[in-house]
């Protein structure tokens, strides 16, 4: 076995030495999740049920819960719906186990919140929309004092919520988006970046003027270069200011197919390859369960969650001694349920072993009807291509590295 722990230190130690820098945040708890610190990010999502079914809310938490979203966010448009998500923690704790919840409040949701504050591990509110400004369309002008006079109103109806989760231990997020900006941050900083960020910033201090520091912000934009510039200019601001508070990650209203997750990736990968970001949540207008894999594929590429087995394939060229596309889809299928591998099918000798030296096992062909098999940088056996897969498989598991599916 000292060839097994040769690769594998050789692998860690590539690993190490371009692990992306994460910004220095402070970790804050949700549920049984911890955001935040040197925890790993987390991925989320949020149900499309009607909260008020019951019975429907409980199914989707725990379909989503159950293929690795960490944390699941539910919708809390009125106080029944408040009331009703009492009713679904207590229904998955008896049929299924408890799973992190959040409570997401927009219009004027001061009683909304408060009383979900109760059932949930977080409350998200929407800085544009938690205190509703009518917008006025003859307005030309914002005054100082009309400014800070529907700031002292945020104030006085956020407090009690600050207190209550403060009191209770639980977390908030600061929840910005972009298209649903207040009318006089439009008008001070304009439809930008800027507004974004002074908006979070605003209830950031009156939730710290209460002491309460459980914190986590998002700047969402449907627009990947204003998502990316808003994140940007927030965490900056913060590192200047002594803000220490997790990002949320996400392009909001990315759309569907191959484009939203393109879309998606874009933003989220970005600010992760900066060290921007300590959750994410892929937007799809697809079934809320199609945005996980897509969240830690994200996460897996950037080497910062090892939750899937890592394929390192060359792309085909006239030197490929084997149906490539056809291997590489024979490998997946027999080792997609394994975590933590890297495995490497490549198709000749030029580039093969060079590429795939990080790799736990190679897949190589280096002769026509005969494929070799690596463990890390040594060759172990070759075996006729026939019985590549098997092979491949019979390594795994004389080295104890299979389970089955």
């Amino acid at each position: 076995m000292q060839t097994l722990s040769y690769s594998t230190s050789n692998l860690s130690a590539g690993l190490a030495s371009t692990m992306i820098p994460r910004r220095k945040t402070r970790p804050v708890q949700v549920g049984d999740v911890t955001i935040g610190g040197d925890f790993p990010v987390v991925v989320q999502s949020m149900i499309n049920e009607d909260t008020l079914d019951v019975e429907a809310s409980v199914d989707a938490i725990r379909r989503l819960h159950s293929i690795g979203c960490e944390i699941v966010r539910v919708t809390v448009p009125s106080l029944a719906h408040a009331k009703a998500v009492s009713q679904i923690r207590q229904k998955l704790i008896e049929t299924y186990q408890s799973v992190p919840l959040v409570a997401d409040v927009h219009h004027n949701g001061m009683k909304i919140a408060m009383e979900v504050a109760n059932h949930v591990d977080k409350v998200r509110i929407n800085p544009g929309l938690y205190v509703f400004e009518k917008p006025n369309d003859h307005r030309i002008e914002y005054t100082q004092s009309e400014f800070d006079e529907i700031g002292d109103k945020i104030r006085e109806t956020l407090e009690p919520l600050v207190i209550s989760l403060r009191e209770q231990g639980k977390a908030m997020r600061i929840g910005v988006n972009h298209g649903s900006l207040a009318e006089r941050m439009l008008f001070t900083y304009g439809d930008t970046p800027e507004g974004m960020m002074q908006s979070a910033l605003e209830f950031i201090r009156i939730c710290e003027s209460l002491n309460f520091r459980n914190l986590i912000i998002s700047l969402k934009a449907s627009r990947v270069p204003v998502m990316v510039a808003a994140y940007r200019l927030l965490a900056k601001q913060m590192n200047e200011l002594g803000m220490d508070y997790p990002l949320h990650l996400g392009v909001t209203e990315a759309g569907d197919g191959e484009y939203g997750r393109i879309k998606s990736t874009a933003g989220i990968a970005t600010l992760l390859a900066d060290g921007i970001g300590d959750t994410i949540r892929v937007s799809l207008t697809e079934a809320p369960e199609k945005e996980i894999p897509v969240g830690y594929s994200i996460l897996q590429a950037l080497g910062l969650r090892k939750t899937m087995v890592e394929y390192v394939a060359c792309p085909s060229c006239g030197r490929t001694l084997f149906n490539l596309e056809e291997v590489l889809h024979q490998v997946r299928e027999a080792t997609k349920h394994l975590t933590g591998l890297d495995i490497a099918v490549m198709g000749c000798i030029v580039n093969g072993p060079g590429e795939m030296a990080d790799a736990d096992y190679g897949y190589v062909g280096k002769q026509p009807g005969y494929i070799s098999l690596y463990r890390g940088r040594e060759e172990i056996k070759k075996v006729p291509e026939a019985n590549g897969v098997e092979e491949l498989i019979n390594l795994i598991k004389t080295d104890g590295r299979w389970v089955e599916s």
